[in-house]
């Protein structure tokens, strides 16, 4: 894997410097900030490939900084893993909501965090993708200008929910397991995040609103997406 530059914004300064020197030792370049606004301004500064952010934090806690990130066009395809004490689904849903990739929960091991780190920098950035464009349903994804739209709306979609989107669409009607999924929109290690995908699924589901049963539930399998659960598709 190529050398990256992640930020680290933790304000525990054991944690936040076994975590550079775990990520210094991939070969990464590694900055830390202590509090959110100052992680937030080095994000803007340094424009980082990765951001692993506390939630707990002074000054400015994550939730806020990483919703500062999304609406930044300079930071918005920023990827973030999220750290946090708090290991409830509801915390797990604000923090996909506020836009973060991934969600880990203190305490946690050292190997399995940075093979998610891994995994989330494998990710292909957005201006990569090829120009192609889906619709259906009244939703339209166009991955050459990385918007999603439903009825001409902004989604407002995080990275991860947009290429999951994206990967149902493109084939409407089929099963994806959520190995598959998660495969499709994070790249390798699948199988270490595929808990995550029912939460991705339920935040983009929020946002999708009256259309959000295109997504569909496949007892079994996973999700599918279905154009025609939509009345006025």
């Amino acid at each position: 894997m190529p050398r990256r530059t992640i930020l680290i914004v933790e304000d525990e300064r054991s944690l936040a410097e076994v975590l550079a020197y775990n990520l210094e030792s991939e070969g990464h370049e590694v900055h830390v900030a202590r509090d959110g606004r100052d992680g937030l301004s080095k994000a803007k500064a340094l424009l980082p490939d990765l951001v692993v952010l506390d939630l707990m934090l002074p000054v400015m806690d994550g939730l806020a900084v990483c919703r500062e990130l999304r609406s930044d066009a300079r930071t918005k395809g920023v990827r973030v893993l999220m750290l946090t004490a708090k290991g409830e689904e509801v915390d797990e849903l604000v923090g996909f909501h506020m836009g973060a990739d991934d969600y880990v929960t203190k305490p946690f091991k050292m190997k399995p965090l940075v093979a998610r780190v891994r995994s989330l920098l494998r990710r292909p950035d957005a201006e990569e993708a090829e120009a192609e464009k889906v619709t259906g349903a009244g939703i339209e994804v166009d991955r050459e200008r990385h918007t999603a739209l439903a009825a001409g709306e902004d989604l407002n979609l995080t990275p991860t929910e947009f290429r999951l989107l994206w990967t149902l669409m493109r084939q409407p009607g089929r099963p994806f397991s959520r190995h598959e999924l998660m495969d499709a929109s994070r790249g390798g290690d699948a199988n270490a995040l595929e808990r995550t995908i029912d939460v991705h699924v339920r935040s983009l589901r929020q946002k999708l609103g009256e259309r959000a049963e295109t997504v569909e539930t496949v007892r079994g399998v996973g999700y599918r997406f279905n154009e025609s659960a939509v009345s006025d598709a």
